[in-house]
């Protein structure tokens, strides 16, 4: 029986037990501004900043979040030292690293993987109401890269956030009719 669930080539069957407990925790956008980016993703996105990191010798901030439900909160501790390993130690964190002053040049930009040459592509948020959270998105101001009813896939959206970076929205059960 194999341990995974398609097929593709390339797969390799045998899992090295030295990887049992392997936690994919992160992905890392570079950000332009911490104020703009913050206020988009704790407020528009509703994620949780649960750790702060200033590295002052090489001049670069990171900043920490995740997706936490409000009863899910008191799970964390106060105490710095132990919320760092909670912080690395759970799965889906978004990890923004902003270089500083780049806030302050009108004309940087950070490339957001979808303009030529394409390389990285989005980052995706399941949500419980893709359209009651598109019109949230819409009355917010959001910038839109394509609505539910747009295009050949239905029922997936993609929206932008201060960077430019694109992420996708999907609610989960709608999934099967859209992608068969």
């Amino acid at each position: 029986m194999s341990r995974h669930f398609e097929s593709a080539p390339g797969l390799c069957e045998n899992r090295d037990r030295d990887t049992e407990g392997f936690v994919f925790n992160q992905t890392m956008l570079r950000i332009k501004s911490p104020e703009a980016t913050l206020d988009f993703y704790t407020r528009i996105m509703g994620m949780t900043l649960v750790k702060k990191m200033d590295f002052e010798e090489m001049k670069f901030s990171l900043y920490f979040l995740a997706a936490i439900d409000t009863h899910d909160l008191g799970n964390w501790s106060a105490d710095p030292r132990v919320r760092l390993v909670q912080t690395f130690g759970r799965p889906a964190m978004l990890e923004l690293t902003h270089n500083w002053g780049t806030e302050n040049d009108e004309d940087f930009a950070y490339h957001n993987g979808n303009d030529e040459p394409k390389g990285f592509g989005h980052i995706g948020f399941a949500v419980p109401d893709l359209d009651g959270a598109c019109e949230r998105f819409e009355k917010l101001g959001v910038s839109f890269v394509k609505r539910p009813q747009d295009g050949k896939m239905k029922d997936i959206a993609f929206i932008r956030d201060p960077d430019g970076y694109w992420i996708e929205l999907f609610t989960p059960s709608k999934l099967p009719g859209v992608l068969g």
